[in-house]
């Protein structure tokens, strides 16, 4: 098992996502987890390019001070929405022989959307804890729907197993 923290950068992690507390305290919770059971942490970064806010030596490229890698954690940096994509992850995660992913992170709808049908395309069981991946409004749904429909609808049964935090940090003890 190992844990991967998905594009938790310092622009996007804002008051603006939806459940905004809970989800802080839930990846912190996880990430203590992870670290307390010797669970190997694996971050993402989104790069959205030169011009962008969200792009390397700026500010909101950063992780998230609450949730900041320690030295030996790897980061892997991407351009898509699928963490799999050109990052060398997929390539780490086979080389280490794992097969079960705890993914936190942003925006449900975007990159956690994308990695999550991606790592369960390339044969990884995908584990969602509650309240661990958010996203703001769009369009077409309020944040509160967009988290409600990915992680009871589209990807629970499907993609992942959509699992209340007690239940993954049980399973995180071994």
């Amino acid at each position: 098992m190992v844990l991967l923290v998905v594009d938790t950068q310092q622009l996007i992690t804002t008051e603006n996502l939806y459940a905004f507390d809970q989800f802080v305290t839930n990846v912190k919770t996880i990430i203590h987890q992870a670290r307390a059971h010797q669970i190997e942490l694996i971050y993402v970064r989104h790069d959205d390019g030169e011009g962008s806010e969200l792009t390397k030596g700026k500010a909101g490229f950063e992780i998230y001070e609450a949730f900041q890698p320690l030295a030996d954690e790897k980061i892997f940096d991407k351009r898509v929405n699928s963490a799999f994509k050109d990052t060398g992850l997929l390539d780490y995660l086979k080389s280490l022989g794992e097969k079960e992913i705890v993914m936190v992170g942003l925006q449900t709808d975007y990159c956690m959307d994308a990695t999550v049908k991606c790592g369960f395309e390339h044969g990884f069981n995908i584990i969602i804890p509650a309240y661990s991946n958010t996203t703001v409004d769009n369009d077409f749904m309020t944040a509160e729907q967009g988290y409600r429909y990915y992680n009871e609808m589209m990807w629970h049964g499907r993609y992942a197993s959509c699992l209340p935090m007690e239940t993954v940090l049980k399973r995180m003890q071994g």
